[in-house]
């Protein structure tokens, strides 16, 4: 890699006036904000597309799933990218062709066209996540980083959360498409603004990409990717294609690996993973917020709608009493990283999440008031909005200042293996639970008097005996389902335990440098 000698006199990027910094960041979050919220939004929308598409449910699952793995992919080349061409160069592009895609989304009619705009548009989401959050983290000066990440953690963490509100609202009094034409007068503006305001970047690096890594790395990432989205579509390990696909990732890690060992110019530089609290940042961020947290934002709106038989804009509605919090505690918890420190304040979230998934989460059931179902997600959004600030800016200050691109693109990496993984575990543990369940259900039932209930209500209602059957079938269902989400969220708790360890291993480092 051949770099740039800087001058010692250029003024550093935070040393801008407050005026710019407020004009910077704007700019730069509502593109952040409008590209990470369309994960969501979208997730509402897909199962009223079957018609209008001509496909069935299985085949609009792949809008989500093609977006998620280019999105995934388009990770790898960012850091090459922002070093050969800038961030603002990057991030305008990103936005611009987030926006085409989204335009071209919108007036598909096929399911074809519409997954390869998807396609477009994942990458496109990977290059301004990344750029705007290294963007925001340099507009700041070091004594307000966790501010900055707070600020920024009002797309990452808040945006999702406000999808199926949004996504249901557009739905209910437009129509699907909109979902995605309101990118594109934001993506416009955005575009506009960016070339007129945001600052010019005068120093580049020439970095030679690995194509064979590149390759190899993104031949495993999306065939895990997608193992993990159709796994239980496919019957996971029954199905010859989930076998196939496991083997290809397999595979494409280790080549990835053995080709790394023997470069000179690698894709990834692994001398980051030298520091603890840097692989400690990256396994909470895995574990804490992929494995777990994301079984939550998946499990929510589907309890919303399925047990509590919400409308889609009303459960949307519940899911953003917590979102709210989170965006309210995602600055507060940058500005107390800043006062007593990032280990600290990761430490509170991380306590207050675990109790909220182990105490208050599972008692949402189908006769939970809605008013208290709402109060019982709201610490739950509390500490999800102190998580992302303080492990975020733990992670960036581990890392040398030229490689904050680098240890962003790892970071949202973990995030969206981590994320599949947890999404992966929600849908099959809920399908697992529920048959659990139901067959408990059935087999402490006493069969007479079910019997002798199920003729009698026959008689009183005056219906044949087929129907009574089926009506009592479909409760046993419902309140198997029920049950299971109790189970569901318990599990999904569990694995915000285990990354709460790493969270532990923070403060046995602190201990261990006390003694040197």
């Amino acid at each position: 890699m051949a770099k740039t000698n800087i001058p010692k006199d250029i003024p550093k990027p935070w040393e801008i006036s407050t005026k710019e910094r407020t004009i910077y960041t704007i700019i730069v979050m509502v593109g952040a904000f409008m590209a990470i919220l369309d994960t969501t939004v979208v997730d509402v929308i897909v199962p009223k597309l079957t018609g209008p598409l001509a496909t069935d449910m299985y085949g609009v699952q792949w809008i989500i799933t093609s977006y998620m793995v280019a999105a995934a992919i388009g990770l790898l080349i960012c850091e090459y990218l922002i070093k050969r061409f800038g961030s603002k160069a990057v991030y305008l592009f990103g936005v611009a062709m987030f926006s085409i895609a989204s335009f071209v989304c919108g007036i598909s009619n096929s399911l074809e066209s519409i997954i390869v705009a998807r396609i477009f548009q994942g990458v496109a989401e990977a290059l301004v996540m990344v750029t705007s959050h290294v963007m925001i983290f340099s507009y700041f000066p070091p004594q307000k980083q966790g501010l900055a990440m707070g600020i920024f953690a009002l797309g990452v963490s808040f945006a999702p959360a406000l999808g199926p509100t949004v996504g249901g609202y557009l739905t209910e009094y437009y129509n699907w498409r909109m979902v995605f034409f309101i990118n594109v007068p934001i993506g416009a503006l955005l575009v506009i603004a960016g070339l007129a305001y945001l600052p010019k970047e005068r120093f580049f690096e020439k970095m030679k990409f690995n194509f064979i890594s590149f390759f190899f790395l993104s031949l495993g990432t999306v065939a895990l990717l997608i193992m993990l989205s159709k796994g239980q579509e496919y019957g996971w390990f029954n199905s010859t294609l989930i076998g196939v696909l496991l083997f290809t990732s397999i595979i494409g890690y280790l080549l990835y690996a053995l080709w790394e060992l023997n470069s000179k110019h690698t894709l990834i530089d692994f001398s980051l993973f030298k520091k603890s609290d840097f692989v400690n940042g990256i396994l909470i961020y895995f574990f804490v917020l992929g494995f777990s947290m994301y079984q939550y934002f998946y499990l929510l709106p589907v309890y919303y709608e399925h047990i509590k038989m919400l409308p889609t804009l009303n459960a949307g509605i519940a899911v953003f009493a917590f979102a709210l919090f989170i965006g309210i505690f995602s600055p507060i918890a940058g500005v107390l990283s800043d006062k007593i420190g990032a280990k600290k304040t990761v430490a509170i979230a991380a306590a207050i999440y675990i109790v909220s998934a182990m105490f208050l989460l599972p008692k949402l059931n189908y006769y939970t008031p809605m008013s208290q179902a709402i109060l019982l997600t709201i610490p739950f959004g509390i500490g999800m909005g102190m998580f992302f600030a303080p492990i975020t800016v733990l992670i960036l200050q581990s890392a040398p200042g030229n490689k904050s691109e680098l240890a962003i693109v790892l970071m949202d990496y973990s995030r969206f293996v981590g994320g599949s993984f947890g999404t992966a575990l929600a849908t099959n543990n809920m399908e697992f639970f529920k048959n659990m369940n139901f067959d408990r259900v059935v087999e402490i039932q006493n069969t007479q008097y079910v019997s002798w209930f199920l003729e009698k209500t026959r008689e009183l209602l005056g219906v044949g005996e087929n129907l009574i059957k089926e009506i009592f079938r479909n409760y046993e269902l419902f309140k198997s389902y029920d049950y299971g989400f109790y189970n569901t969220f318990m599990h999904a708790e569990y694995w915000g335990l285990f990354g709460s360890l790493f969270v532990a291993a923070l403060f046995l480092n602190i201990k261990r440098e006390k003694r040197r």
